[in-house]
């Protein structure tokens, strides 16, 4: 291993007696930038605070979450880089099993008792494929997803013997590009020499983004059946059923993964929403209480938690509990964005519970009007409080609110749940009202942009969608018209890579706010031909 020194290194261990073994063994390899995190808590305050080339985990870091759900926090989160490579010491002989069937696995993982000299070699043969990986990594952090990909077939062809690894990179990034029929061909040749299975959660994910429902159910069905350790392949299947609306068929699916894997908050929350849906509340207070207890010290807590708890415990009319529930939230969620208003929901569907209708309508208008941010919450909270406004007559916060949602989250099933919540009450006509306002704005800003455009301002077009996103920062449509400004002003006037680095971010979000969009594919394809007509490379 070349450079040793420049290396630096974090282990992850809750024992002391191991710290001290491990400091002692990457010391005589040549590493001596080591620093130390006792729990995942202190380590993602760590790697939030800087890089490390190299993570140490143990798999066993006590109660709660395990070394397998940090690595996927992290990674998911985009806490680390691609090129960190993240190393798991277990003594657990089933992990083998446990990895292989994980959608996102570690670099390596290596089992105790650990010598030195299994570590160095382990070290040594991770570094290399780093290595030649990395220029890979790099194009994808600059946001280059183009160039990533020629660089993955590049490799394919220069690293045979790493070339499934190369082609599932290539199947990811071409997902993210919206490539959908691209990615699948990639998946199944995968499949056609070697029956993987975190290639056939891929294809599977390929057919949901277009939404053939009935053959990705088939194949997660008998991924589940086949290896019942394959918990992301239930998540895939649960998500599934709830498009086609067979909500307790996904209330099971999620039940028999968070058996296996009882401790990822993130499935836990979904299952105790969807216990929710279906009116389980006992089972949704015991799930949505383990999310809370869990996720009271992490460092990916969320008031809302605490909301849909009350929702549970009062769906039962077990009043003091949801009252004690309101005071933990307020004590131990004090100084987070959402708490505020989630403190005023709570309240208000605790009070309507209790028969107190003034002290509901009053706790909702403290919480909103004391300058309280919505944008902190999800839209399903916005739209429990848009409910609970509607419900308690204070039907201009409610509409408000709606408004927000459907500014900041104009994708199509977030507009037909909140008409649907107007429906409900009786508000038809106040449905339709705010959808044509809102849409009256989006036409009139995007309008506004494409008119200078037009005239040739492309100054003035990028000023006009830029003023128009920080108007309607959630909202798909003004997101994508403002990337396309940006890119015009690029086509016309020449590179510029502040306005190409907005213009990336832009179609991220939009990407991320609206999947489906068919216009996604031309504008990225867009972006890299300009990438090449002007030999543009994005700055790190």
């Amino acid at each position: 291993m070349a450079d040793l020194d420049r290396l630096s290194l974090l282990i992850i261990e809750a024992n002391q007696g191991m710290r001290g073994q491990l400091r002692s063994m990457i010391n005589n390899i040549g590493i001596n930038n080591v620093q130390f995190a006792p729990s995942a808590g202190v380590a993602i305050g760590r790697l939030r605070e800087r890089r490390f080339d190299i993570i140490l985990c143990e798999y066993n870091l006590g109660e709660g979450q395990d070394g397998q759900h940090l690595l996927e926090d992290l990674r998911t989160k985009e806490i680390i880089p691609l090129d960190t490579l993240f190393i798991m010491i277990t003594g657990e002989r089933s992990y083998e099993r446990v990895v292989g069937a994980a959608e996102l696995a570690p670099n390596d993982y290596i089992l105790k008792p650990l010598t030195p000299d299994t570590l160095q070699f382990r070290l040594a043969r991770a570094l290399e494929k780093r290595d030649i990986f990395r220029p890979v990594y790099r194009l994808i952090e600059k946001g280059d997803a183009h160039e990533a990909i020629d660089a993955c077939i590049s490799g394919r062809d220069a690293q045979s013997r790493y070339a499934i690894d190369f082609m599932r990179l290539e199947a990811e990034l071409q997902m993210a590009l919206g490539h959908t029929a691209v990615a699948e061909e990639i998946y199944r040749e995968i499949l056609e020499s070697k029956t993987i299975p975190w290639a056939r959660l891929g294809l599977a994910k390929t057919l949901f983004a277009r939404k053939e429902y009935a053959e990705a159910e088939e194949l997660l069905a008998a991924l589940v059946g086949e290896n019942a350790r394959y918990i992301d392949a239930y998540d895939w299947l649960a998500r599934v059923r709830e498009e086609g609306g067979r909500i307790d068929e996904a209330r099971d699916t999620l039940a028999a993964a968070v058996t296996l894997s009882p401790h990822r908050i993130g499935r836990l929350r979904h299952l105790g929403n969807v216990l929710l849906a279906v009116g389980d509340h006992p089972a949704a207070e015991r799930t949505l209480a383990e999310v809370v207890r869990k996720g009271k010290y992490s460092d990916f807590r969320d008031p809302e938690d605490h909301v849909r708890l009350v929702r549970a415990q009062l769906g039962q009319g077990r009043v003091g509990e949801a009252e004690a529930t309101i005071r933990d939230l307020e004590r131990s969620m004090d100084g987070l964005p959402a708490t505020t208003l989630c403190s005023a929901l709570s309240k208000a569907l605790y009070f309507n519970q209790v028969g107190s209708p003034d002290q509901a309508q009053a706790a909702l208008q403290s919480g909103i009007g004391a300058d309280a941010d919505v944008t902190s919450l999800s839209v399903d909270m916005k739209q429990e409080l848009a409910k609970a406004c509607l419900d308690n007559h204070l039907e201009a916060e409610g509409s408000l609110l709606v408004m927000d949602i459907l500014r900041n989250s104009a994708d199509e099933r977030t507009v037909e749940t909140t008409r649907a919540l107007l429906r409900a009450r009786g508000r038809e006509e106040l449905s339709d009202e705010l959808e044509q306002r809102v849409h009256g704005e989006v036409k009139s800003l995007i309008a506004a942009g494409a008119d200078k455009v037009r005239s040739g301002d492309y100054d003035g077009a990028v000023q006009e969608m830029m003023s128009a996103v920080q108007k309607m920062p959630g909202n798909p449509h003004v997101l994508f018209n403002a990337a396309l400004a940006l890119l015009r002003h690029i086509e016309n006037r020449g590179w510029n890579e502040r306005l190409a680095a907005q213009a990336r971010g832009m179609i991220g979000r939009t990407r991320k706010l609206d999947p489906a969009n068919p216009r996604l594919e031309a504008i990225t394809d867009f972006m890299h031909q300009l990438s090449k007509k002007y030999g543009a490379r994005p700055v790190a």
